[in-house]
């Protein structure tokens, strides 16, 4: 670990901020009179596998520098965010982590809230993987009632090619289904989810024949940007919507599509079904 010009450790202050910041009893410790709030150096090293003696000398800018493995499980034990472990990098080896895909479990009730005052503007929160965790009741009306689904089902590529709904609501169907692919490739592989998203693939590919023939292309696009999408609703019949997507902060494995109605007739017709 290089020195630092001033003569200081960040990453051991980073360290010893982030471990007064948990709850020993919370994580299994014991919780009786302790010097200082937080974890204790040896129960960092435990919960993160490592020889307390390591962790200390990490603490204290001493051993050289550490690898990224143990970085990574002292982020763990600290129960790092994405931000967070990104920040422990930068300062403890100069570079970022290596992209890894977790399994999203959820959005945060914030979240839900910020999707749910989108209304009349469906909205929806989607994975790397384009999983759609969550959505608010534009989105249930206008594009697709996940919530009638299974949670392995919520899949935009699973409801675009094995989905007839799908296919009657586009105008381009085929036109559609390349661009969603080919960004589909792309945030996968950016996300590096290469594993996760074999079994989805293989069983695409045996019940699809168009998703077969437009995976061998290999295809790669840009994520969902901006643009018009126009849609066959069964109720409203024609309707267009200027769509755009965002990235979630402190949620780099999470996007947020926003379909904002092109027109203000268009969303006029989307609240009064709604209500």
């Amino acid at each position: 670990m290089s020195e630092h010009p001033l003569g200081e450790n960040p990453l051991g202050t980073y360290l010893r901020d982030r471990r007064t910041r948990l709850d020993p009893a919370a994580l299994g410790f014991p919780s009786g009179r302790r010097r200082t709030p937080g974890l204790r150096r040896e129960e960092v090293a435990q919960r993160a596998n490592i020889s307390p003696t390591w962790y200390t000398w990490l603490e204290q800018g001493r051993g050289g520098a550490p690898s990224a493995e143990v970085l990574d499980r002292v982020a763990g034990a600290l129960m790092l965010t994405e931000v967070e472990r990104e920040h422990l990098f930068l300062i403890g080896l100069g570079r970022p982590p290596e992209v890894r895909f977790r399994k999203n479990e959820g959005v945060t009730p914030r979240l839900q809230r910020v999707l749910d005052v989108l209304d009349p503007c469906p909205a929806v929160i989607r994975t790397a993987i384009w999983d759609v965790v969550a959505w608010n009741r534009a989105a249930t009306l206008m594009l697709m009632d996940y919530g009638a689904l299974p949670p392995e089902q919520r899949n935009i590529l699973r409801f675009i090619f094995l989905d007839p709904r799908a296919r009657a609501a586009q105008y381009d169907w085929e036109g559609v289904a390349r661009f969603v692919l080919g960004a589909f490739r792309a945030d996968a592989a950016r996300a590096g989810a290469a594993a996760e998203i074999e079994p989805l693939v293989e069983e695409l590919c045996r019940l699809s024949p168009e998703f077969r023939s437009m995976w061998r292309d290999n295809d790669v696009r840009g994520g969902h940007g901006e643009a018009v999408k126009h849609l066959r609703h069964p109720v409203l019949g024609p309707i267009a919507f200027e769509y755009s997507a965002f990235a979630v902060d402190g949620r780099t494995d999470l996007s947020l599509v926003i379909y904002n109605p092109a027109t203000a007739e268009d969303a006029e017709r989307i609240a009064s079904l709604l209500a």
